[in-house]
């Protein structure tokens, strides 16, 4: 079945001057303009191309990768407002509209927020909601302690960040729980911290210390042994370095070294760090 909003695997039925046409089930024969397609693309061949509404209405493919597709959320910029409603650049030539009743708050060109793309049941056009709480649950039904998630921060409260979690729900990141600041708009590895009696979901950005502690020194070891031994990745690194190679905090990269140099496993240096046979 062709989905709307997604990537479809489709078989070209036909070549035109201007194209070629797709097999496209229910909506019939999809044309792909003559400026997607691939050289030497025959009768009968299988192409993956996305499908949404062109400018007027009709369904229509690409060969082009939109920066989001429906049933996903992304930092988007507006490139303009009108009486209709916002309208975000991701990257096709029909830009993404938000429409007034789906903006939290009233959306300005030049300005990106993160917002989640649907399709409109009533009139198949693909469209986004900065109303994350409209579209994604706050509850928690199958996340469990310690999973491994990935986040995007879509906001500041009080108490810490709200963030995406995987795409579908919404969880709280308290200011204790991150250690390094985080930008509106940003992705990052996370782990579930606790799912509260009333299912809200609470997240971090590192695991328990002791478990944390065990997967990282073996991931220290991994990153020694594909370095033929040694990395100046010492505990004198700096903080963005060490997360960008480990996402973990500067702390709990030096007690990982720590546990390593007792095991003598490693030695420590001023300018490097070496894995001991």
């Amino acid at each position: 079945m062709v989905q709307i909003g997604k990537f479809n695997r489709l078989k070209v039925v036909k070549l035109v001057d201007f194209g070629l046409f797709l097999e496209g089930g229910k909506f019939g024969n999809i044309l792909l303009p003559k400026r997607y397609v691939p050289a030497d693309t025959d009768v009968g061949d299988e192409l993956d191309v996305f499908i949404y509404l062109d400018s007027e209405d009709e369904i229509i493919a690409t060969t082009e990768r939109p920066k989001v597709t429906v049933g996903e959320c992304a930092y988007l910029k507006v490139t303009d407002v009108n009486r209709v409603g916002a309208f975000l650049d991701w990257g096709l030539p029909k830009d993404l509209m938000v429409p007034y009743n789906e903006q939290s708050n009233p959306m300005e060109e030049g300005k990106s927020y993160v917002v989640y793309v649907y399709l409109d049941p009533y009139t198949n056009r693909i469209v986004a909601s900065s109303r994350l709480n409209r579209h994604l649950s706050e509850e928690s039904l199958f996340f469990k302690p310690q999973q491994a998630v990935k986040l995007q921060i879509c906001g500041r409260t009080d108490m810490g960040y709200k963030a995406v979690i995987n795409n579908t729900h919404l969880g709280l990141l308290f200011k204790d729980d991150a250690f390094k600041p985080l930008k509106y708009g940003a992705r990052t590895p996370g782990y579930i911290k606790a799912i509260r009696p009333d299912k809200k979901i609470d997240l971090s950005l590192q695991l328990p210390p002791v478990q944390q502690r065990e997967q990282l020194t073996e991931q220290i070891i991994e990153h020694l042994e594909a370095r033929g031994g040694t990395s100046n990745l010492t505990d004198k690194s700096a903080p963005d370095d060490i997360y960008r190679q480990f996402n973990v905090s500067k702390g709990s990269y030096k007690k990982a070294l720590g546990s390593l140099y007792k095991a003598k496993r490693i030695l420590i240096e001023a300018d490097k760090i070496t894995l001991l046979k």
